[in-house]
């Protein structure tokens, strides 16, 4: 019993716990483990829309498109009316710390299964080389 009144204490006084916070600052306050696609700053700002994260906001379900506040609305836009024609909610983030990404592409609530979540270009190694 008395365990249960502190805990019920501290969350009053500190919230929740928050889950893995390192990664939620790293991939604009999601897990690791939900990211389908993250694209770093450079790919975002490059002119056209990289295709795997059109193809999967057509195709996957219970989706949300995080993106990267400190960029410019016009380097994202592209990708901001491909969720608003696709019907995938989306948030814009202003990270607490610096991070390479400038767009996520995750499930709301279940873990994903994918081999790999970066699209690894020229442009991906400049970002990630940076940080």
């Amino acid at each position: 019993m008395g365990r249960d009144v502190n805990d019920l204490l501290e969350k009053a006084i500190y919230g929740n716990p928050e889950t893995k916070p390192a990664e939620r600052r790293l991939f604009l306050t999601t897990i690791f483990e939900r990211v389908y696609i993250a694209l770093t700053k450079k790919q975002v700002q490059a002119a056209p829309v990289y295709r795997e994260v059109e193809q999967t906001m057509a195709k996957a379900n219970n989706i949300h498109l995080f993106l990267n506040g400190n960029l410019a609305y016009n380097d994202y836009a592209a990708y901001i009316k491909i969720a608003v024609s696709q019907n995938v909610p989306y948030t814009i983030v202003n990270p607490p710390t610096p991070t390479p990404f400038a767009l996520v592409l995750a499930d709301k609530s279940q873990p994903v299964q994918k081999a790999d979540r970066f699209i690894k270009d020229d442009l991906y190694e400049i970002d990630m080389a940076a940080d």
